[in-house]
């Protein structure tokens, strides 16, 4: 009695059980203590009607079905455990061979189980390293970040507005001298020159005094957000209750001293120049990685069930509600607004879904191929880099963990071991990312070639 598992293909399984009689016939008692309350059954009450009356009425297999259902859960369960088949799909009865009081529960199901992999060349592969370098425009505009941060305002009183001043005002439009919803406000603070209001309303602002009044005379934009007043002419009252002027610092040795660990300017912005370098040197060896095990993805074969697809997309879809969720916006707003149906965001996600899923089982069968295995020290790396991204203590993001989620840092770690693996044992090249191909130009190029080609030979 048990059962037997038989690989039918790379990626499903043939599992045939056989249950002892004795089984059965109990499940076949608890199917009818479950249902006999549902039958009729002429001279007796619902429910009292005895299991014999009720089979010689409706045949001696009327509980067959809910016995197999009874038995089937604790039984597939217990397979799959024993065999540590990795199923990816509901199972799917294929026979049934015999079933009867009195005899052996003999029947087979088919499942699908995480395919087979058959990897390709992954060790020695050439890739180039692109590395940005670092402008002198990004180290001003991340000197700038501090800038804004030490920055002041100071309230101006002595002469009238100026580009780049904040101004307190009060605003009401009219549209043909009639009001309309959202023009009226009071006490709103706008930086002239931001570009914030409708064109022509911040630049007719500036050269007004404390206190003035004064009307506008703007033009809404042909596209603008509010139907009724696409390309309408309208009229805003304004008048100016305060205007502050922004006061930056000095870029010398007390700013930096101010907005950093350093006392000198030069070494403040070395630093500056050395964090962004470093963060260039990170994304490209990310870029790399990612570079090496597409490559190494491409080169492998395996049969990924339907299933394994459909639930990555599933997840991909969650992700995206989830990224709108936090932007204020609304899955079923983007499906309207897009024109899509969500069948047809599920096409869209399909092909990256389906590389998602490849990817992850490739990474694992090198892990199994190179017999990876993972200390405490491993394990205790990705967690940390896990609780860094994730913006948590530690201490408290290890405290918080299920053995589920610590089975999946320590898959990371493996996965991480083999990552580490493709970059070492590559052939790669360095190169400034302005050296960079562009793939877009060149196809075109290619392209162009091509037909200039194809029309020469016409002639």
């Amino acid at each position: 009695m048990g059962y037997t598992v038989e690989k039918i293909s790379g990626n499903q399984v043939k599992i045939a059980f056989e249950i002892a009689s004795e089984k059965f016939d109990e499940a076949v008692q608890k199917a009818y203590l479950k249902v006999r309350g549902k039958v009729n059954v002429p001279g007796f009450r619902k429910g009292k009607a005895p299991r014999k009356m009720i089979e010689s009425m409706y045949g001696e297999a009327v509980f067959y079905d809910d016995a197999f259902d009874i038995l089937f859960p604790g039984e597939y369960e217990a397979c799959v455990k024993e065999h540590d088949i990795k199923v990816v799909d509901r199972p799917e009865v294929d026979e049934v061979e015999q079933i009867g009081v009195g005899k052996d529960l003999k029947f087979t199901v088919k499942v699908f189980v995480k395919p087979d992999v058959e990897l390709g060349n992954y060790k020695g592969l050439k890739a180039i390293k692109y590395v940005h370098k670092v402008t002198d425009e990004e180290i001003d505009a991340r000197i700038n970040q501090d800038v804004e941060k030490a920055t002041t305002m100071v309230d101006v009183t002595d002469r009238a507005v100026e580009n780049g001043d904040i101004v307190n005002l009060n605003y009401a439009g009219t549209v043909d001298g009639v009001a309309f919803a959202g023009g009226t406000a009071e006490n709103q603070t706008l930086e002239i020159g931001s570009g914030r209001f409708i064109p022509g309303f911040e630049e007719q602002m500036i050269g007004m005094n404390l206190e003035e009044e004064k009307d506008l005379q703007v033009k809404f934009p042909e596209e603008y957000h509010a139907e009724e007043l696409k390309g309408k002419d309208a009229v805003f009252h304004v008048k100016v209750n305060g205007i502050q002027m922004k006061v930056k610092p000095e870029l010398d040795d007390d700013f930096a001293a101010d907005v950093s660990e350093f006392d000198t300017f030069d070494a403040y912005k070395q630093h500056i120049v050395d964090e962004l370098n470093e963060k260039a040197q990170k994304n490209a060896a990310v870029q790399l990685e990612n570079e090496l095990v597409q490559q190494a993805v491409d080169a492998a074969d395996c049969d990924i069930p339907d299933s394994m697809i459909e639930d990555e997309i599933e997840i991909m879809i969650r992700e995206m509600k989830m990224r709108m969720m936090y932007q204020g916006f609304k899955y079923e707003d983007y499906l309207k607004y897009t024109g899509q149906t969500e069948e047809q965001v599920k096409e869209m996600y399909r092909p990256e879904a389906k590389n998602r899923v490849k990817m992850q089982l490739v990474l694992e069968a090198m892990v199994k191929a190179e017999n990876v295995e993972v200390s405490d020290e491993d394990v205790e790396k990705v967690t940390v880099e896990e609780a860094e991204r994730m913006g948590r203590e530690v201490e408290e993001f290890k405290a918080s963990l299920s053995d589920r989620q610590k089975d999946y840092l320590k898959e990371n770690a493996a996965i991480r071991k083999v990552v580490d693996l493709l970059v070492e044992s590559a052939e790669v090249e360095e190169k400034e990312e302005t050296e960079k191909i562009n793939v877009a130009e060149t196809m075109a190029a290619v392209e162009e070639a091509a037909q200039a080609a194809e029309a020469q030979d016409e002639e």
